[in-house]
């Protein structure tokens, strides 16, 4: 191949197709768990976090429901992937080989929210949220309906491999993706006088973006690292049902989506999609969840 503007164009435009065609054909998962908020700045604060108004019969003057300042800061962090195509390769006409590769790179973008989410998910047990406490957690404060401050936990405590019940039908997911700039997005350096092409022969290509994870409301989730069985499954739902906000207010929390890794699917399935167990008997907790087998858990 000769190397001027036109092949280079060229070249990049078939590169670029196929980063794009590798985005496209990924559904990310992260989307089941994490709610986006779009960045404009370096970072977000939220706030509010810890705050779940509720409706009051209206007697008198209205009561406003004054935000807690939690000081919740999500920071934007900077992340990139990038590629050299040798220039002899070029020259020789041997560029296809490397087509795959930037149909994987389009994969791997699109995808990686879930490298993120997912991980940031399982270290929920020793990661702090809004309140100070980790995400999952015995010693939650609340304030009950007396007015003094009580304990929650949404932690099944154990030793082995965590799974997650979750109550994904709020506006606000358990967890929070913020996206500063999306990584769609295919940038090249393929200049001849580019450093890396006079001094390296080598044309670059890569992508870049920014972004990060947090934790939302931590009433959203229940952890365990109790072997999954019923009796496990039973315990997650009946705490996620009685939890309360301040003042001693049932949240309404309704758990739809149990989480697993991948060596947790056979346990997973036998609860939530098994109409009988136990040689005939019907199955109290089939379809009372939708299950979530994710790849990125194990």
């Amino acid at each position: 191949m000769l190397i001027n503007s036109t092949s280079l164009r060229s070249l990049y435009t078939g590169y670029s197709t196929a980063f794009q065609g590798g985005f496209a054909g990924v559904t990310p998962l992260y989307q089941r768990v994490a709610t986006t908020v779009n960045s404009t700045t370096r970072e977000n604060e939220y706030g509010w976090l810890g705050q779940m108004p509720r409706f009051r019969e209206w007697i008198g003057d209205r009561q406003v429901n004054s935000l807690k300042t939690h000081g919740y800061t999500i920071k934007n962090k900077p992340f990139e992937n990038t590629v050299g195509v040798d220039r002899d390769d070029i020259e020789d006409d041997n560029i296809g080989v490397y087509t795959p590769l930037f149909t994987e790179l389009g994969r791997a973008s699109a995808s990686f929210p879930d490298e993120l989410v997912f991980p940031f998910l399982k270290a929920g047990f020793t990661t702090t949220c809004y309140d100070g406490q980790y995400f999952f957690d015995t010693d939650h404060p609340v304030v009950d309906e007396n007015g003094a401050e009580a304990s929650v936990s949404n932690s099944g405590g154990g030793n082995g491999t965590p799974w997650f019940l979750l109550d994904v039908s709020r506006a606000l997911k358990p967890v929070i993706y913020q996206s500063r700039k999306k990584f769609d997005r295919l940038v090249r350096k393929d200049q001849e006088t580019d450093d890396n092409v006079f001094n390296r022969k080598e044309f670059v290509y890569g992508t870049d973006g920014r972004c990060n994870v947090g934790f939302g409301f931590w009433q959203m989730a229940y952890g365990s690292k109790q072997a999954l069985d019923p009796a496990a499954y039973e315990a997650a739902r009946v705490a996620m049902g009685n939890f309360k906000g301040d003042n001693g207010r049932p949240l309404g929390i309704v758990p739809n989506l149990l989480v697993v890794p991948p060596s947790l699917e056979g346990a997973g399935k036998r609860i939530l999609q098994s109409l009988l167990v136990n040689g005939g008997e019907s199955n109290p907790w089939a379809n009372t969840a939708e299950l979530v087998v994710v790849p990125w858990l194990a």
